[in-house]
């Protein structure tokens, strides 16, 4: 375990950049947890969508909490998370999702928080980048992952907000903002390009939504399946409007992010390989979480560069 030299108040502060990935950003519990225990200590933490979700969580010290949950999701379990709702917005209500944000962050306030956080946003009226640094944490986060199309935009006094992937999807800059000297990001977002697949796109091999399957035999819920299943099953050899939808995400990503990282690269920057797991395969948790524990061993080296180069001591 790394130990501080001398004063720790007099070391260099360290920012943790994390960014947006959908259902892969359950890697950023893995790489987190890695982190931790090499002993690296973050006095600011910046986040984009999911990269929000789990930052929040890692500093209201629910990350273990939010863990759990992602491990006991499965195609059934996601599945009652669809909440169709065609209107303000989106094909989604997301009710259902935030009442899950709602139970891990309660009624904290980022402003509470014992280390700065910023959760990053977009407006949709200027389209300029908010960071949302006060108020309820439950809000900051529902605007940083509200996905365009899918999610309703949220509104914060004068403003329009949505998902924060849209501007920074990895918020370096946030960090140096605030103060810290030396940034690690966690950026699930370079090897995704080329890799929207079958499985992905369709509920055979996905999420089953066969009504009679799920035990569904009332008329209502009947309907509601059938919605489902149009909403989300691809035609042919064309992808669902789902997977239309955030593939295309993913593509815009990956490309502003390599923009955004020419100009303010991090000190350390680690990229878990989870280009194979599905935008929309929530219940890979396990999957994720590994890879990116092991995408933080991968960049041990430069880790433990990076703890000396803060004034931190890392034992031979």
């Amino acid at each position: 375990m790394a130990a501080a030299i001398g004063n720790p108040f007099g070391r260099r502060k360290i920012g943790l950049a994390l960014s947006s990935g959908v259902a892969r950003g359950w890697a950023h519990i893995g790489a987190i947890n890695a982190l931790t225990k090499l002993g690296v200590p973050f006095d600011i933490v910046a986040g984009s969508s999911a990269g929000a979700l789990v930052g929040a969580c890692y500093l209201a010290k629910e990350l273990d909490e939010l863990e759990r949950w992602a491990l006991s999701l499965t195609k059934r379990r996601i599945l009652g998370y669809i909440d169709l709702h065609f209107g303000r917005g989106s094909l989604l209500s997301g009710n259902r999702i935030i009442d899950e944000v709602s139970r891990l962050l309660g009624a904290r306030r980022v402003e509470d928080l014992q280390n700065p956080f910023v959760a990053v946003a977009t407006d949709l009226t200027t389209g300029h980048e908010i960071w949302l640094q006060h108020g309820g944490l439950v809000d900051a986060v529902r605007a940083s992952i509200a996905l365009p199309g899918l999610l309703p935009p949220i509104e914060s006094g004068n403003r329009i907000l949505a998902d924060g992937a849209l501007v920074d999807p990895l918020p370096v800059a946030p960090c140096r903002a605030l103060g810290a000297d030396l940034v690690i990001a966690i950026n699930l977002n370079t090897d995704v390009i080329g890799k929207m697949r079958r499985s992905e796109t369709s509920p055979r091999t996905s999420i089953g939504f066969d009504p009679l399957v799920l035990g569904v035999h009332d008329v209502a819920s009947a309907r509601q399946a059938s919605a489902t299943r149009a909403f989300v099953q691809q035609g042919g050899d064309l992808p669902s409007l789902f997977g239309v939808l955030t593939t295309s995400l993913g593509i815009m990503q990956d490309r502003l992010t390599r923009s955004r990282l020419a100009g303010d690269p991090p000190d350390v920057h680690i990229t878990p390989r989870v280009g194979h797991i599905g935008l929309l395969e929530f219940e890979r948790a396990k999957e994720a979480i590994w890879e990116g524990e092991q995408s933080v061993e991968r960049k041990r080296g430069e880790v433990i560069d990076l703890l000396r180069a803060a004034g931190i001591d890392f034992p031979v």
